[in-house]
């Protein structure tokens, strides 16, 4: 899952840069002469700026709901091996012999000291 949706964000991004290129800006753009020699004339002028407007906001928009849906994806799995890791720690603490964290409680004596 996570897999396929770094794809899809990945491809999303270029194809937003792509169409970000072609906008035209206070300068003349890449849309002056790309765009029309690309498509034919079909995006030129208020059409062409109208399409690439509202593909940037569609883009743009499927861009952040893939980032959150990335990073939703991301935490599940986190807390999935977070609780893994605890849980074998669990069964590994249940496995080893009791030890008192006090020497003498088990009849056991503290390095260097002697049973009296």
């Amino acid at each position: 899952m996570f897999t396929i949706l770094l794809v899809l964000l990945i491809i999303v991004a270029i194809l937003m840069t792509g169409i970000i290129l072609l906008q035209k800006s206070e300068g003349s753009g890449m849309s002056g002469s790309a765009a029309a020699s690309m498509f034919g004339g079909a995006l030129t002028g208020a059409a062409a700026g109208n399409f690439l407007t509202r593909a940037t906001a569609w883009l743009a928009t499927i861009f952040f709901v893939l980032c959150a849906l990335l990073a939703l994806v991301s935490a599940k799995s986190d807390i999935a091996t977070q609780q893994s890791d605890l849980r074998s720690e669990i069964v590994q603490q249940g496995n080893a012999p009791a030890e008192s964290a006090i020497p003498g409680e088990t009849g056991d004596s503290a390095p260097g000291q002697e049973n009296q």
